[in-house]
């Protein structure tokens, strides 16, 4: 949430933070601003709504060639056009940009007031401009330095200063920052989408690290003033990548891209003379393995939800008892760190707050943390002891579809190889290891023939509450299912254990509750059907998505029919489903699809 952009150079800044700001417009906001500094001082403009209404109230003539920018998602004070950013000192000499939460702002901004500092705003980030212009400090890193030591929180902080107009400088700690390396002109951005266009070559700021920027190069530096090396790495998204081409959502888009997305998280992983996968990004030798006795997988939201089909993949083909826990809440439970259990953070971004906390939680324990994340260089990337990476691509949509879907297939060669280090037959791993293969050619089969599902996902629209129902593998897919439709749609959906249904939820099936229930081909299909025909029993609207081997005829049901694979595999495939439904929903009632409102793509505060 939030994004970040700046540049120093030759060009005219004002139009190169217009398109960063837009390429973050995904990671979710409500507000919008920059601020230039050029030969007269700082052009500041600021605008409530999207990025097109900043651009349009921006003068004809802004040619300064320094500035920042911001999209704010509200946290201290509501989305007013005093509360975005930049926020700027009483004198107008320093506009800061920030992403985080300052955790004694109201303590600062009570001093700042009696001080005599007439605050402007609602926000926490105004607190770090008064007190960097406050600060007794011969340079502008000086002043920043000055005023970090009395804050704490979190944030990604970029600040001009118009005594020093041939730089910006940029502070670090918990929320991620990033320098863009151009030919005579530099770029800082919160995710490279923003530096895409401009340069392949990047620089990750580490937590703690502060850097000072001008036209012809950069510097990094620690709390203590002094140097830090950070060495510039290249990055391998193009602009072209993060274009619609031709699509009227990303979400669509993302969608169609998942048969090449699975086919890249899995390419080069499978190894047939074993049976096994080749994960050699973990840094953990089979003797390192084995000696693990408990896999626990933290993620928030859906990387929660896709970590507990993980659990299952692990303990059916690995037999080593595996859990998925929100990561949100696991730091403040005061968690027994094992060093028999193996951790595994799970976050397409890479840089989801409450996760990376989870982390460095395990870590400062003494625990071993391995990631499942999509983007190289990202924070959990960089933090955990090894990993894999997903190979989905940019995914720009807040709802995460083909992310999610390399989750589960890595997932799925976790515990293929811990399964082959331990009981797994050769004959089982592959039984596995072919379902694998089958599975991009089967996620096209499926988008292939949609027309159905958008057809389904009509009568979900007109619905108020859905319930979404499975049993042991079906129901992560259920939970995910729901959280899809909520958050896209709107539309209140809850998920379910398909055997709790008599347990409670029974009694809110009525005529105008439908209910999505996952009924694959398995030794539980009889028991399903059961669940099923007490539904339709009770007048309950039914959508099951299914196998063409289970037969539906009897019930008076809405059929949506998946390729069958191995056991094991079949909820990676049931889920493609519950992502069109959500989608074509979504559409139908005519929402924003791509950021549906209160969301963030990234979530990078707590």
């Amino acid at each position: 949430m939030c994004g970040i952009v700046g540049y120093i150079g030759h060009q005219a800044a004002a139009p190169v933070l217009v398109e960063g700001l837009t390429r973050l417009e995904y990671r979710g906001y409500d507000s919008a601003g920059i601020a230039v500094l050029g030969s007269k001082g700082t052009t500041s403009i600021r605008r409530v709504g999207r990025v097109r209404e900043l651009e349009a109230a921006l003068p004809k003539r802004l040619t300064g060639t320094v500035g920042i920018g911001h999209t704010r998602w509200a946290t201290h004070g509501p989305a007013l056009e005093q509360n975005a950013h930049p926020q700027r000192s009483q004198d107008g000499r320093i506009s800061v940009v920030h992403n985080g939460i300052i955790d004694n702002a109201a303590a600062l901004r009570a001093h700042l007031t009696q001080s005599g500092v007439e605050l402007q705003s609602d926000t926490d980030t105004e607190v770090i401009a008064h007190l960097i212009a406050q600060a007794d400090a011969e340079t502008l890193e000086e002043a920043v330095l000055t005023a970090l030591a009395r804050i704490t929180g979190t944030y990604a902080l970029a600040v001009l200063d118009e005594r020093h107009p041939e730089r910006i400088v940029l502070a670090r700690s918990g929320s991620p920052l990033i320098i863009g390396i151009g030919d005579k002109e530099m770029l800082v951005a919160s995710d490279v989408a923003a530096l895409v266009r401009h340069t392949d070559r990047v620089v990750h700021l580490n937590d703690g690290e502060l850097a000072t920027v001008t036209a012809t190069g950069f510097r990094t530096f620690d709390r203590g003033n002094s140097p830090t090396s950070s060495e510039p790495v290249e990055i391998s998204v193009a602009a072209e990548d993060l274009e619609l081409s031709g699509y009227e959502h990303y979400m669509l888009k993302e969608i169609h891209e998942q048969p090449d997305a699975a086919a890249m998280v899995l390419r080069g992983r499978l190894d047939e003379r074993f049976a096994t996968a080749r994960l050699d990004g973990l840094g953990l030798d089979p003797r390192e393995l084995r000696s693990f006795r408990r896999i626990k997988i933290l993620g928030c939201g859906s990387a929660y939800y896709v970590g507990q089909l993980g659990a299952q993949l692990i303990e059916d083909l690995a037999r080593i008892p595996a859990d998925a826990e929100a990561a949100s809440e696991f730091r403040y439970r005061q968690p027994i760190i094992e060093s028999d259990t193996l951790y595994v953070a799970v976050s397409q971004s890479g840089e989801t707050a409450d996760t990376a906390f989870a982390v460095e939680e395990i870590k400062r324990k003494g625990g071993r943390v391995i990631g499942v994340v999509n983007v190289v260089g990202s924070t959990i990337a960089r933090t955990v002891d090894g990993g894999i990476y997903l190979h989905a691509g940019p995914e720009i949509s807040v709802a995460s579809t083909k992310a999610l879907t390399n989750m589960a297939l890595s997932f799925a060669l976790l515990a293929l190889h811990l399964g082959r280090l331990h009981d797994l037959s050769h004959a089982d791993g592959q039984r596995i290891l072919r379902g694998l293969q089958r599975i991009p050619e089967q996620i096209r089969e499926i988008l292939e023939d949609a027309d159905p599902i958008a057809a389904v996902a009509e009568d979900i629209a007109k619905a108020q509450s859905a319930f979404y129902i499975g049993r042991v593998r079906g129901f992560p897919v259920a939970r995910e299912g729901a959280q899809k439709l909520k958050e896209i749609s709107y539309i209140h959906a809850e998920a379910y254990q398909t055997s709790e249904l008599k347990h409670g939820p029974l009694a809110l099936i009525d005529p105008h509750m439908p209910t999505v229930a996952l009924i694959p081909e398995d030794e539980l299909t009889d028991r399903n059907l059961a669940a099923a025909e007490q539904i339709l029993a009770r007048k309950g609207p039914l959508i099951a998505i299914t196998h063409a081997g289970v037969d539906l005829a009897h019930l008076d049901a809405r059929t949506i029919v998946v390729p069958k694979n191995e056991p094991e595999l079949d909820p990676i495939l049931l889920t493609i489903p519950t992502q069109l439904l959500a989608y074509h929903a979504a559409v139908r009632l005519g929402h924003d699809v791509d950021k549906p409102r209160n969301l963030a793509k990234s979530v990078t505060v707590e």
